[in-house]
């Protein structure tokens, strides 16, 4: 097994559209542990779909400072800047569209959809 896969301990996905963001706990050698958070962006270049990746480690002596950070930025967006904007509308299920079965043919001409 590849020590990339022995010293992941959990891992959270939330996927957003054309991103998706991994939050990963991992043990370090001595069985310390330290949290990645990875966003992968899907994007197409030269007619194929392409990933790319941005890593962050946020460390054990981090974790409050870094919560406590992101909660403060993100309650300010949310109170100061967009007050007006209601963000449980972007609250969905763990299930992406892309994750969703695709419609063959038959599907589409049993639905509702009118054709003209």
């Amino acid at each position: 097994m590849e020590r990339e896969e022995q010293e992941k301990i959990f891992s959270k996905r939330i996927k957003a559209g054309k991103r998706t963001y991994f939050f990963d706990v991992r043990a370090t050698r001595s069985n310390d542990y330290y949290l990645t958070v990875t966003e992968s962006r899907r994007f197409q270049k030269d007619g194929e779909f392409v990933f790319e990746k941005s890593k962050l480690f946020i460390y054990k002596e981090d974790f409050d400072k870094v919560v406590e950070a992101l909660q403060e930025t993100v309650d300010h967006i949310k109170s100061e800047l967009m007050p007006h904007v209601d963000f449980s509308q972007f609250r969905n299920s763990e299930e992406d569209h892309f994750d969703r079965p695709k419609k063959n043919d038959d599907d589409l001409l049993s639905s509702n959809f009118k054709w003209d």
